[in-house]
């Protein structure tokens, strides 16, 4: 009997992946839905999925959480800056755990990607490639959400702001993302890593889809990343670093690192990922 454990399921990612497993078949009762946070998916536990308490900080509860477990999907961290000792730890317990396997989400082009998020994900790639463990790794490009979640400000300021030099991106919904995940973990291959990407686009088009769904005129304006931080400080009430993060993403769009070629997306899901109108429809 194969279980499947997942961390982070009281996350948006996470979570979604628990649910693609049950979509695929996999009975509840072999999936593990590994939460610091678990009253955040005791619906889960209702629907059969065995729901335990793991922190990535907590060795004894990574342990207690991975017993048993055969095939485990690592969703990185949220807290920036601490991934690489978390993710070191969840390995460890897996190995202590007798884990089978290990689907990680990485970031599109880790190995030459200049975003700042990308040197904690190379780490851990590292990790798994020195790891007893065979690895899956799913390098993910940027989630539409980020976009999409912004709709409401586009409309209000009828313009999206940018700092890319109208590079295009590539980026997928976390359901797509989701998909693939529960797809690799499914499948019985292992050393091999995927560049997911989804739809590409740029910012002009991410203005005139917004501008044709919802019938506002919405444009993009493109700016200096100096301009675009400020302003995000400014207008939007960010902290220096916060505003300097996403701006820096746009210089990053700007260089190629979001964008890819690649149909491992596709693939592994067996479809099309979803488009940026549809995205932009569900948003809404």
């Amino acid at each position: 009997m194969t279980t499947f454990a997942v961390t982070g399921t009281s996350g948006h990612l996470g979570r979604l992946i628990v649910e693609s497993l049950l979509a695929r078949g996999v009975p509840a009762a072999d999936i593990v839905a590994i939460a610091r946070t678990t009253a955040k998916v005791k619906d889960l536990a209702e629907r059969g999925v065995q729901v335990r308490f793991g922190d990535y900080e907590d060795a004894a509860s990574l342990d207690a959480a991975l017993d048993g477990v055969t095939r485990l999907v690592l969703v990185s961290s949220s807290e920036v800056g601490k991934r690489s000792a978390q993710h070191a730890a969840v390995i460890g317990a897996a190995e202590r755990a007798g884990v089978s396997r290990i689907v990680y989400t990485s970031i599109l082009k880790a190995d030459t990607s200049t975003l700042g998020l990308a040197p904690e994900h190379v780490e851990t790639e590292t990790a798994l490639d020195a790891s007893a463990i065979p690895a899956t790794v799913l390098r993910n490009s940027w989630y539409l959400e980020n976009y999409t979640g912004q709709i409401g400000q586009y409309l209000a300021s009828g313009t999206i702001l940018g700092a890319t030099g109208g590079a295009p991106l590539t980026a997928g919904t976390r359901s797509d993302f989701a998909d693939a995940a529960a797809v690799a973990a499914i499948q019985d291959e292992e050393g091999v890593t995927y560049e997911i990407g989804g739809v590409t686009f740029t910012f002009d088009e991410l203005a005139s889809t917004v501008t044709a769904v919802t019938g506002t005129t919405v444009t993009h304006r493109d700016v200096s990343v100096d301009e675009l931080s400020s302003t995000l400080q400014e207008a939007a009430g960010m902290d220096p670093g916060t505003a300097g993060f996403w701006a820096s993403v746009d210089a990053s769009i700007a260089k190629g690192d979001l964008f890819t070629e690649s149909t491992d997306l596709e693939r592994l899901i067996g479809r099309a990922p979803a488009s940026l109108e549809s995205a932009v429809r569900a948003a809404l």
